[in-house]
């Protein structure tokens, strides 16, 4: 079955009739949600059988459930670490770290299904460089190799509680300051810095089975002019065609 294009999100912790007309159009093939979507673990799971009673189409429930700073559904779930702790963790003892990122990966992922949630988006693949503060410890490293080792290990334990994973942002956030929620940020470096060093995640994990991406919003300037979600270079040839 198609799945439409098109997600959107809700205004409030229940369906408005206005969304409920919304939902049916055939275009419209997932939810995200946000924290104000949310009250209860009973609350959210109403809404999402709410959803599913609204439209006969296939729609995906999805959120932002990382750990740290952003976790979206709080109040009867577990409150997850910044993946960052698990980089730190991975210094001291390598295969602790992993086993701990498999488990995580697994609970969060778990506490989600449970409720109906199709996606958490994550994980974070982006490289800590100490400059983005909306990245910083939403990384689990610094080290490329280290990321694709905890990613890994984080990403097969989504896979054991039946969750697709969601590498994110492509082709790496981590070297520009300015928060793209807010603004574009612009990457000044070449092509050959970006290869060497945020790509390595990407196409590693790729290799592996990686599910699906997120584009960052920022603009490589030395490659392509246009955000890399809308960039010709980035998603159709780098992306689509190369990877």
């Amino acid at each position: 079955m198609s799945i439409g294009p098109i997600m959107i999100d809700l205004e409030g912790t229940s369906l408005s009739e206005e969304e409920k007309e919304l939902i049916k159009h055939p275009l419209v093939g997932g939810i995200i949600f946000f924290a104000r979507n949310f009250e209860s673990v009973a609350q959210i799971q109403a809404l999402v059988k709410s959803i599913h009673a609204n439209t006969n189409q296939t729609i995906l429930t999805c959120v932002d459930q990382e750990g740290g700073r952003v976790q979206r559904f709080r109040e009867g779930f577990t409150r997850l670490p910044p993946m960052a702790v698990l980089g730190s963790l991975y210094s001291e003892d390598r295969d602790n770290a992993l086993s701990v990122a498999t488990e995580l990966g697994w609970l969060m992922a778990a506490e989600l299904v449970a409720f109906g949630i199709d996606i958490s988006f994550a994980p974070v693949l982006d490289l800590d460089f100490g400059v983005s503060q909306v990245i910083g410890d939403r990384a689990f490293s610094a080290r490329a190799e280290e990321v694709v080792a905890l990613a890994g290990a984080f990403i097969k334990g989504m896979r054991q509680a039946g969750m697709a994973s969601t590498g994110k942002h492509f082709p790496g956030h981590g070297w520009v300051a300015a928060d793209s929620h807010l603004d574009i940020p612009v990457d000044e470096r070449c092509l050959d810095d970006i290869e060497a060093q945020d790509l390595v995640p990407f196409a590693s994990l790729m290799q592996q089975g990686l599910d699906a991406l997120m584009p960052a919003h920022v603009i490589y300037r030395q490659v392509d002019d246009r955000p890399a979600g809308f960039s010709p270079y980035w998603i159709g040839q780098r992306l689509r065609r190369e990877m």
